[in-house]
């Protein structure tokens, strides 16, 4: 067994999806398309008496934004692999505002602990342990089928088995803002909003960036989501002729072109995001 190993795993921008409820949870996930960005997070897992979870935010200097003790996925993840550790994540966006970052976390843990335990589990495996805890814990759908892989993706089954196009690029830079959390469990749980989810789907894959953003725009206006800051943040860059959405599932906006960082940063400040090239990997020990 390895002293401490780390891994990372980008996060994902959903555009528009709809629920699929199998009979367990390797069969229950979403269908959809999305882009996987090149900002996720990067977690250490090192051995341990007892199981503990220490998430980290910080700035591109490395000061700490955000720091939270526990995580009932991850420590779900940890138990499930049938192991005691220290886990500590790290990442820059913030969390709760649709990047994806639960499923980083997770898909990054699990393979961090199966390094650093030598468990010999397969890449697929340690995805499986990551996409129940996320199931099970409501807090995404399709986020870790999604994250295996770069580019923009367009997901036609449930779980990571499902066969995934993905459009390689390259691609402009995404800029994206946040209002703050909308936490995915309130909406994921709730059978009146899956239904709208559901009819709002638009039932087939991008060809191009461009057109992720407009299916994604037509399926938040229809899926009822969209919050009143979402909404005022999207009239303006409707006025500016910016194509934008919102993030699912988070309480802000994603946009594209060249007009699109101006206009966003006159209502909070702006991530300016790179599609990713790639999937999760494991990180030299002392990268961490």
């Amino acid at each position: 067994m390895e002293k401490a190993a780390v891994a990372f795993c980008p996060g994902h921008i959903s555009g528009y999806f709809r629920p699929v409820r199998g009979k367990s949870t390797r069969e229950t996930g979403s269908i959809g398309a999305g882009i996987v960005i090149s900002e996720g997070v990067t977690v250490l897992v090192e051995k341990a008496r007892v199981t503990d979870v220490e998430i980290t935010r910080t700035n591109r200097q490395g000061s700490v934004i955000e720091r939270v003790q526990g995580s009932p996925p991850v420590e779900y993840l940890i138990e499930a692999l049938g192991i005691n550790a220290a886990v500590s994540t790290r990442c820059h966006l913030p969390i709760s505002a649709g990047f994806g970052l639960s499923a980083a976390a997770l898909t990054a843990s699990a393979m961090a602990a199966n390094q650093a335990f030598s468990l010999g589990l397969s890449q697929a495996e340690c995805s499986l342990h990551a996409h129940e805890a996320e199931i099970l814990h409501k807090t995404g759908l399709g986020d870790i089928a999604a994250c295996q892989g770069g580019g923009i993706d367009c997901r036609k089954g449930p779980g990571i088995d499902a066969d995934i196009t993905r459009l390689p690029g390259p691609f402009p830079p995404v800029y994206a803002l946040t209002f703050g959390p909308l936490p995915s469990p309130g909406i994921l749980g709730s059978p009146v909003a899956m239904e709208r989810v559901s009819l709002a789907f638009p039932g087939r894959c991008p060809g191009s960036l461009e057109e992720l953003l407009s299916l994604s725009r037509e399926f938040s206006e229809k899926s009822g989501l969209i919050t009143p800051d979402v909404r005022s943040a999207l009239d303006l860059c409707d006025s500016a002729g910016v194509p934008a959405s919102m993030t699912m599932l988070g309480n802000g906006i994603f946009a594209i072109g060249d007009h699109a960082l101006p206009v966003l940063s006159g209502i909070s400040p702006v991530f300016s995001l790179l599609v990713a090239t790639s999937g999760p990997g494991l990180l030299p020990p002392d990268s961490w």
